[in-house]
């Protein structure tokens, strides 16, 4: 049991639950990560809770292409989570900060409508303040333009570009009195967290660069500030935010000059841009928005009209109120116009290209075989750089290819993934949200654009199919017989309680209630490995589908669902009879 505030409001992930920081008060000191099963309708910042349930050490990664989620929690100072099973509140006492910010983002959905407003608010302040539906969320991690939806150095460079721009003709002295007030301004909005922190200290480095007269070098100015930064805050260094933002920084200073001499200003700042925070996005996420650059480049109008016009919004809303309404109106068409270009960036084939997290040696030598390119090297270097972004691309072919078998342990049992030949299938004896999270991050982290098959040997309620189903268009539960594609086979034994085989290329694994296991007497008990055909997946006979009364699909008996999985006697009682 434990007593404290809030100290940031609660954040939904995929699984449906939500979690929130507990600054710890009384006779237990630090923060505490709290766990809810289904998210509380209010919990602001401020508010003093008393919380009860089990409390434990973040767990290790499962995988490394998964992230160290303790390590992450560990450089935020947060060592123990907790899974409240009930929370009592005792104190309602909103930080006015808090409070202030979203009776402004309230203001601003209540005069644009509930969808335009709800963006508005998040180019001003963030999505924390106003999350947005997942799907246009989605749209816009997929388009490459996730960065609008967040309070980052875009939105400070909206801000700061305006004010910077109005006051082009006044004295030096004003303008930087200028620049320091919408920097303020920007924390007011945006809130003190570290990443608002970041960007308004990257955008006091871009002030004093472009203040600081012909004389200014602003490789020397970036590499100080950023060495002040990480003494700072050293963990800073190996925070996502800090590293996004430093390396967009360095690539705007470094390289979109040079790109300028030959394309428009436009064009060169997201091209520089994405080149340089390319690796970066590689190593940490294995994707790449194959269409960021064209949608950065039709986005940054609209962008920057509507960032723009929700600050000036959000000063109407506190200073002029019924001026707000006449300026949210002007917004409504650039605001929906935005939306249908991320939807439609985000609809095309291959909007994210699945390249899969190559280890971070390749990373370093993609980075290298780069620089001659970004820095603007001739001869020789260009040369080697090429022959290091070659070798590093023929490397991480190789890898994707390679015949590969993980089993993690999620949830109530294990997951297994196979990966043949690029292409990929799943088994997972437990069907929970958790479970789906997890195999749709370790699909996009190992590149898998889409799984051949996949076998669930838990009976899940028709509503939780959804998660599944965005994996693989084949999908069993309880299968009887034979599931297969190319390299890729799942095959029941219905002569061994409890075992299934799995094949991958020409090797052979037999899947038992403890996990996988390769060993010779377990090849022996799952019989002879027979070469596979090509061709699409077949399917097999479903035991779920059998217990409903459906006709399709081999006759499968219930001593063949028991060989599977015990929670197949669970399904034959609860599921309707014909």
């Amino acid at each position: 049991m434990l007593e404290g505030r809030i100290q940031r409001p609660p954040r939904r992930v995929a699984s449906g639950a939500c979690s929130a920081v507990l600054q710890l008060e009384g006779a237990h000191q630090g923060r505490s990560q709290l766990w809810f099963r289904q998210c509380p309708k209010q919990l602001d910042p401020g508010w003093r809770l008393r919380v009860a349930g089990t409390l434990r050490q973040p767990k290790p990664p499962l995988h490394p292409v998964l992230g160290d989620r303790a390590a992450q929690l560990a450089r935020q100072g947060i060592f123990s989570t907790l899974a409240v099973q009930r929370y009592e509140l005792l104190e309602r006492q909103t930080q006015p900060l808090w409070q202030w910010r979203q009776q402004l983002a309230g203001r601003l959905q209540a005069s644009a409508g509930p969808r335009h407003g709800a963006l508005l608010s998040a180019l001003v302040m963030g999505r924390a303040m106003a999350p947005l539906p997942d799907a246009i969320t989605n749209s816009f991690r997929a388009a490459g333009l996730s960065h609008a939806l967040a309070a980052s150095g875009f939105h400070l460079s909206v801000l700061l570009g305006v004010v910077l721009a109005l006051t082009r003709r006044a004295p030096r002295l004003l303008r930087v009195i200028s620049g320091a007030a919408a920097l303020g301004l920007f924390v007011l909005l945006a809130g003190p967290m570290p990443s608002v922190l970041r960007a308004v200290l990257m955008g006091a480095i871009a002030l004093l660069i472009r203040e600081s007269g012909e004389r200014a070098r602003p490789l020397g100015l970036l590499l100080v500030s950023l060495l002040a930064l990480l003494l700072w805050q050293p963990a800073w260094l190996l925070d996502l935010g800090f590293q996004f933002s430093a390396v967009a920084t360095a690539g705007l200073v470094l390289t979109a000059p040079r790109l300028q001499q030959q394309l428009p200003a436009a064009l060169a700042v997201p091209i520089a841009a994405c080149l340089w925070t390319l690796p970066l996005q590689l190593l940490h996420f294995g994707v790449l928005p194959l269409y960021a650059v064209p949608a950065n480049l039709l986005a940054a109008p609209l962008l920057t009209l509507l960032t723009t016009g929700a600050m000036a919004a959000a000063l109407a809303a506190q200073l002029v109120p019924p001026l707000l309404p006449v300026i949210t109106a002007l917004l409504q068409w650039p605001a929906e116009l935005l939306l249908l270009l991320v939807q439609g960036a985000a609809a095309l084939p291959l909007a994210q290209l699945a390249l899969g997290q190559p280890p971070l040696v390749l990373v370093l030598l993609l980075s290298l075989g780069l620089m001659p390119w970004l820095l603007g090297c001739s001869g020789p270097w260009r040369r080697w750089g090429a022959g290091l972004v070659l070798i590093s691309c023929l490397w991480q072919g190789q890898r994707l290819i390679a015949d590969e078998l993980l089993e993690l342990p999620v949830g109530k049992g294990n997951l297994v993934l196979l990966r043949h030949g690029g292409r990929g299938a799943l088994v997972s004896r437990d069907a929970g949200p958790r479970s789906c999270s997890q195999a749709q991050r370790l699909r996009q982290a190992l590149g898998l654009p889409r799984l051949d098959w996949v076998v669930l040997l838990d009976p899940v309620p028709a509503d939780d199919f959804g998660c599944w189903q965005k994996l693989s268009s084949q999908l069993q539960v309880l299968p009887c017989g034979e599931l297969s594609s190319p390299g890729l086979v799942f095959r029941s034994q219905v002569q061994v309680p409890g075992e299934a085989l799995l094949q991958l290329g020409r090797r052979c694994y037999c899947l038992r209630q403890q996990g996988v296991s390769a060993n010779m007497g377990a090849l022996a008990a799952c019989g002879q490995c027979p070469t596979t055909k090509g061709g699409p997946p077949k399917p097999a006979s479903s035991a779920a589908a059998r217990f409903s009364g459906a006709k399709n699909g081999r006759p499968c008996g219930t001593r063949c669902v028991t060989a599977l999985s015990a929670a197949a006697a669970r399904a034959s009682v609860a599921a309707p009879r014909p």
